[in-house]
């Protein structure tokens, strides 16, 4: 008898619906949220998004407590991701993860959640803290669930977070290259900085890079330095060319590099003025 109850319900209810937005509102109006919960359903899986997602916002906070409780607050945050809200798929998942630690959403609840901050990250030139949040997220998901099928995904967008990371990093360094001398010696600013991005993200794809904004911020200050200090800063570049040389034999920069080390080899001891390539 309920059973037929329910779905005379959910009848009036679609029939309401298609008398407009009138018709509508006055379903968002009802106080049978069981009823209302099953409608929402209706519109998740017909994609309506939108609408799905204002009427479990309040079946979420009516059912709590209820067996139902769990899956509104899953498919919410699913409405929200699906609307590409991740800020707000972020929080909802997180908030159905920390309610229910155990249910059968859990895992799909924290790696969405950390793949929705993955998604609201910004331009690496940014703010770097919703990144490193995301980052954050996605390794609790990933010691947490060691054998989940999304593994290797998470896996991959914690790597992809960090070359992030780094791209601003080489952005500064490259900053404070070009700066030169402007104001002090940026040269060793340069050097701090990519030295740090190598020893914080060892894996980066932009090691070489950084590696070699090292060897020439070196080179540069040795070029550009006192007499007094010119020979150690020579001797610097020259061990810091072998140190690049080493690493990345097949370097598109080891031209460069060469040439830096010719010049440095040739000036070491040199009191004179300083000898360029021709």
């Amino acid at each position: 008898m309920r059973k037929t109850a329910s779905i005379i319900s959910v009848l009036a209810l679609l029939m309401a619906l298609m008398t407009g937005c009138s018709g509508y509102n006055k379903i968002l109006k009802a106080s049978d949220y069981n009823t209302k919960y099953s409608l929402a359903k209706t519109y998740f899986l017909e994609g309506h998004y939108t609408t799905c997602s204002t009427m479990l916002e309040e079946c979420v906070a009516y059912q709590r407590g209820t067996a139902q409780a769990e899956e509104s607050m899953y498919l919410l945050a699913t409405c929200y991701y699906n609307l590409e809200d991740y800020l707000s798929a972020s929080q909802y998942y997180l908030a159905c993860y920390k309610t229910y630690p155990n249910s059968t959403y859990s895992e799909n609840c924290l790696y969405w959640s950390g793949k929705s901050l993955y998604l609201d990250t910004p331009d690496p030139r940014l703010d770097p803290t919703s990144t490193t949040a995301a980052i954050m997220q996605l390794q609790r998901f990933v010691e947490t669930y060691p054998n989940s099928k999304y593994r290797d995904e998470a896996e991959n967008m914690i790597y992809t977070m960090y070359d992030r990371l780094v791209e601003k990093e080489v952005g500064t360094a490259e900053l404070y290259y070009n700066m030169g001398n402007y104001l002090g010696n940026n040269y060793r600013s340069c050097i701090v900085v990519a030295q740090n991005a190598l020893r914080d993200y060892p894996y980066t794809k932009y090691r070489e890079k950084l590696s070699m904004l090292v060897l020439k911020a070196k080179f540069q200050m040795a070029q550009e330095s006192v007499l007094s200090k010119r020979d150690d800063r020579y001797r610097d570049a020259i061990d810091e060319y072998y140190a690049f040389k080493n690493e990345f034999p097949e370097s598109s920069y080891m031209k460069e590099a060469e040439k830096m080390y010719r010049i440095s080899t040739k000036n070491l001891g040199n009191k004179n003025q300083i000898i360029e390539e021709e």
